[in-house]
């Protein structure tokens, strides 16, 4: 009998052991350490706790003055700037095109656009004829994604016509250059050494030559490949014709996105969100504020995450995995993994998690009957993380909450487009907020600063400090942010040396208002 029951526990124990073995082939998602979805639930998922409760309590709490409420919703004021990117001199395309210029542009949709933008100064400095850019297989996100199907090809060709020649494909002739054809060999028509932030005469010396011996350059890598300085006034403002005025979303894109704008201006059965509560609660603020909306960039991904080498409360499984993630993609090249966390966070140089931003918003006068717009692909930590953001803002939507599986079924999958809805609604929004600096935020501050609207920029570095005192109450927390954040609300800042042209548009896109004679375009 013993025998037989040992037999039983010793067949249990094997089963139980086989079960354990094959779980990782079964349920792969559930092991992958590397996946940039939410993070896998045995390798390194420990549902992080506030890490600032009694902030947490205090803004949960939090009640905002009218004058607050109107003076956080009003638009900026003018500041005595205007768009401005027609030369003075009108443009005339030469009869006869040194030849035809190929771009292989990578990143994400940002980077891409201000790929693009390069892309067509590059070809005015040439004088030749632009191909339309080819995207790469982006390698994070496997997004596939053309120009095409992003942007509006016949409105880019239009709006541009008269500045240079551009070409949807190469001529037969040139057939043969591909991407596949410059990935087998090296090739005497591709410029593989273009410099970061190469001259306009670099590009004379270096490019010119093989336009004219072979009738075509392709040019890869190409990110970045072009100064923002030292370049005459007629380049600079073509790239801000072409960022701020070529480039449009094709229009399913457009439409998508004027649904979600319509939705969040005019939410369906709002009160029915907030129950009795919200009737109890209408005020002349809540008037004010009808039809009014926020856009919140949350960049808080696994590789944002793992980059910073900051630590964001899940715990030892947390900072094995993204250690683990460091080595293996970036090798340990991670300056930041040198500093300890209260160095990070001390200089600014940790990513806001949810539970800060939130915490942020909060203190800026933001309150829960605030109708936000989480622009988002995939968030580290997924509900979890987002849980402390979302008790604080409940009338928070996204893309999945607003848009019906039909309405989203063109842009699923593909995070370009989904990535260009966030930024159709992050431009129509009446605020913008980005988590943390990146692509996408300097893209729309940019944009945003050339319209006029208002955006507000996080001070990472006072937030940083005053994330790590631990004894700060809500009051002076709230204090120290409105003092910190009074001039980053959308004031114009010129660009210094160096700096993004599509970051900051003035004064090469923008004209004084009272002193300009150009051509405005409004």
């Amino acid at each position: 009998m013993r025998l037989y029951r040992h037999n039983v526990s010793s067949q249990r124990g094997t089963f139980a052991g086989l079960l354990v073995l094959l779980l990782p082939v079964f349920f792969p998602h559930l092991f992958s350490p590397l996946s940039h979805a939410s993070p896998s639930v045995f390798s390194e998922w420990n549902a992080p706790k506030p890490r600032h409760l009694p902030l947490l309590k205090g803004a949960l709490q939090r009640q905002s003055s009218d004058r607050q409420q109107s003076d956080l919703w009003s638009p900026l004021a003018d500041q005595g700037w205007k768009p401005c990117i027609n030369s003075a001199n009108p443009s005339v395309i030469p009869e006869k095109s040194q030849g035809y210029i190929q771009v292989f542009l990578d990143g994400g949709l940002n980077q891409q656009r201000m790929g693009i933008c390069d892309a067509v100064a590059v070809a005015k400095i040439l004088n030749a004829t632009l191909v339309i850019p080819h995207f790469e297989v982006n390698p994070v996100w496997q997004d596939s994604s053309s120009f095409s199907e992003i942007f509006d090809v016949d409105h880019f060709i239009n709006v541009l016509k008269d500045e240079i020649s551009i070409v949807k494909e190469l001529p037969k002739e040139y057939s043969w250059s591909t991407r596949e054809y410059y990935a087998t060999a090296i090739r005497a028509t591709r410029i593989k050494t273009t410099p970061v932030h190469a001259s306009a005469n670099w590009y004379l010396e270096n490019v010119l030559p093989v336009l004219q011996s072979y009738g075509i350059a392709a040019i890869a890598p190409f990110s970045h490949r072009l100064a923002f300085d030292n370049l005459p006034m007629e380049i600079q403002r073509l790239r801000c014709k072409v960022n701020f005025q070529a480039l449009v979303f094709v229009p399913h894109i457009r439409e998508l996105g004027e649904t979600l704008v319509s939705r969040l201006r005019h939410p369906p059965g709002r009160n029915a969100l907030v129950g009795n509560e919200y009737l109890q609660k209408t005020t002349e603020r809540n008037k004010l504020e009808a039809g009014k909306f926020a856009v919140l960039h949350l960049r808080f991904d696994k590789d944002m995450a793992a980059h910073s080498a900051c630590d964001f409360g899940g715990g030892k499984a947390e900072k094995l995995a993204l250690a683990k993630y460091r080595q293996v993609i970036w090798q340990g090249r991670v300056l930041n993994s040198q500093f300890t966390d209260e160095e990070l966070r001390s200089q600014g140089r940790c990513p806001l998690t949810p539970e800060e931003i939130g915490l942020l918003l909060a203190a800026l006068g933001f309150d829960n009957s605030t109708h936000l717009y989480l622009a988002s692909h995939k968030v580290y930590g997924g509900e979890a993380r987002i849980s402390s953001l979302r008790k604080l803002f409940p009338l928070m939507e996204d893309k999945k909450s607003l848009a019906s599986e039909e309405e989203r079924v063109k842009i699923e999958g593909k995070a370009s487009l989904l990535a260009a809805v966030d930024y159709y609604v992050s431009m129509h929004s009446d605020i913008f907020i980005s988590a943390s600096p990146g692509n996408m935020h300097n893209a729309l501050v940019g944009h945003r600063a050339y319209q006029n609207l208002k955006t507000i920029r996080p001070n990472m570095a006072l937030l940083g400090q005053l994330f790590l005192n631990k004894s700060m109450g809500w009051s002076d927390f709230q204090r120290a942010v409105l003092e910190g954040h009074k001039d980053r609300q959308g004031q114009i800042r010129l660009k210094k040396e160096k700096q993004s042209i599509y970051t900051y548009p003035a004064p090469d896109c923008m004209c004084r208002a009272s002193t300009s004679r150009q051509q405005l375009i409004i």
